[in-house]
């Protein structure tokens, strides 16, 4: 992709360094639906995972690269052979794939983690380079931990890697500790210093660490870098990554300062932040810049007056340029289908017929049992919907019969995609506690919950609720979650999404084992 005077590219790793962070990490049909709403967004770049972490990880890149047509799908890969070539298979199938190797060149992590002089990370990331053309003609290299590096001798990795082949290069501020000013003095000085950086894209990778993320990238970009990795809702290791929808919108809304632009189809932000949200369990601050609750609400009598004459006295953006819908009470149980679709897709999602049908049943029932119906509880059905994984366990019924002072008693009947019908019950001491007991008598798969969690996902006294779950099982975490008007009905079906996940990755391991190069990729990946 050659560098654009007036345009920034926009590089996603959600699926990558936003997965990292704990408790984010993703299924391989989670992770194809947040590529598939990152295609749709707009982005130039998805960076769907790091191959050689492991089995699972080259399956989901190998599945984006399959499946998701438009972006450039990259992988990472440190500079060996063994992991550029497992990258190279990995991405084979995309039309525009990008290797993305890297290697830290800060001499904290020349002393304490590589064990390496200066020449020898100048010789390794020459080779890593050079390996990766071999396989690929878009190569980003991305020297770790660069924002610690001496200025000279970043300038001569970054001059080297670029003699190479390089086509992108990126600086990282690895752990968040740059400043605006520092960052970028540091772009300038490359700019100076190393010859032909103007025939490359210049990318900034930053972390939240003092809060700066956003900054950073911002400030990089007008000292002359055209590419901005980040995260959406900016999650990532340890304070998260630098926050897409937020860099997008400043370079948008300050467009006159900036004179850029992106290719991000901003309405598509506030859908796209919410998808992520519900499938990393990692809910959104309401003071969240862009696409927080908050963002767009106004209270104080001083700012409600303002924006009743003018709306620009207190809001830089419109709700409406990020997805945000402006009316909440909008349908209830006497509203038709095709008003429904029309609200769906004005809440930025689309569904095909049998979803749209099977959500819309779902919206009847939930209409008659709540008195108002508001924007959230269509996007959590919807995100329900696109979200449901199929069985093998399904809850058919769950009655709970629970007393001050007493044990409560929970009868669960639960169905399963060969046929059976196994009904239970058990004590527990709550309601949520028999529940459990109930589903694990029936399925026999009894996970040790490690975290539970419950959110309202809209308002009013007859809100929905959000039962979110961690469990551990066989020296794994998993992640379940469900909404309901019920709460209880919401805890037991968050534990059966669990059972059903460790069910089918018991299923995925079997055929894993069965395949004949699954033993020299889980050897190579190491």
């Amino acid at each position: 992709m050659t560098p654009t005077p007036d345009r920034v590219l926009i590089f996603d790793t959600t699926l990558r360094d936003g997965e990292q962070s704990p408790g984010c990490s993703m299924t391989q049909p989670e992770k194809l639906r947040v590529a598939r709403a990152l295609a749709d967004l707009g982005v130039d770049v998805i960076e769907a995972g790091f191959p050689a972490a492991s089995r699972g990880d080259w399956e989901a890149v190998n599945a984006v690269a399959r499946e998701v047509q438009g972006p450039v799908i990259a992988g990472l890969a440190r500079c060996t052979r063994e992991d550029i070539e497992l990258a190279a298979k990995a991405l084979k199938d995309a039309p525009r794939h990008r290797i993305h190797v890297f290697l830290a060149t800060s001499a904290i992590h020349r002393q304490y983690k590589l064990n390496m002089a200066q020449e020898e990370i100048i010789r390794r990331a020459v080779e890593g380079v050079r390996i990766a053309r071999e396989h690929c003609d878009d190569v980003e290299f991305s020297p770790e931990d660069a924002s610690r590096t001496e200025l000279d001798f970043l300038a001569q990795v970054v001059q080297a890697v670029i003699d190479a082949g390089a086509t992108t290069i990126n600086i990282p501020d690895t752990v968040g500790y740059t400043v605006p000013d520092e960052f970028g003095e540091l772009f300038r000085y490359l700019r100076k210093q190393v010859r032909g950086i103007d025939k490359v894209t210049l990318s900034v990778h930053c972390h939240d660490d003092l809060g700066m993320a956003v900054a950073n990238s911002l400030t990089a970009v007008v000292a002359g870098a055209r590419q901005i990795e980040c995260t959406i809702n900016g999650i990532g290791e340890r304070a998260g990554n630098c926050s897409l929808e937020e860099v997008v919108m400043a370079i948008a809304t300050r467009q006159q300062f900036f004179n850029l632009r992106t290719g991000v189809n901003s309405s598509r932000l506030y859908p796209t932040s919410r998808l992520v949200s519900n499938i990393t369990g990692m809910p959104i601050p309401r003071n969240k810049a862009v696409v927080g609750e908050n963002a767009f609400a106004h209270e104080s009598g001083i700012h409600q007056h303002g924006m009743l004459k003018n709306r620009s006295t207190y809001e830089i953006m419109r709700p409406e340029d990020v997805g945000l819908s402006r009316s909440n009470l909008v349908l209830g149980k006497h509203s038709g289908r095709h008003a429904f679709r029309e609200r769906v897709r004005e809440l930025g999602f689309e569904l095909d017929e049998l979803e749209l049908n099977r959500v819309f049943e779902e919206f009847k029932g939930l209409a008659d049992r709540k008195k108002e119906l508001f924007d959230g509880d269509i996007e959590a059905l919807v995100l329900k919907a696109e979200g449901s994984a199929a069985g093998p366990w399904t809850l058919s019924h769950l009655d709970v019969e629970a007393h001050s002072g007493a044990q409560a008693i929970a009868t669960a009947r639960l169905t399963h995609t060969d046929g059976r019908v196994l009904e239970r019950q058990a004590q527990g001491d709550g309601p949520v506690d028999a529940a459990y007991k109930a589903i694990v008598l029936a399925t026999g798969v009894a996970a040790t919950v490690r975290k539970f969690e419950v959110h309202a996902v809209t308002i009013g006294e007859d809100a929905q609720g959000e039962a979110i779950l961690y469990a551990d099982y066989n020296g794994r975490s998993y992640r379940g979650s469900s909404i309901s008007t019920n709460i209880v009905e919401a805890a037991g079906k968050a534990l059966l999404e669990v059972i059903n996940r460790i069910e089918l990755s018991a299923r995925n391991a079997g055929r894993t084992e069965r395949r004949e190069d699954a033993a020299r990729i889980a050897t190579s990946a190491v």
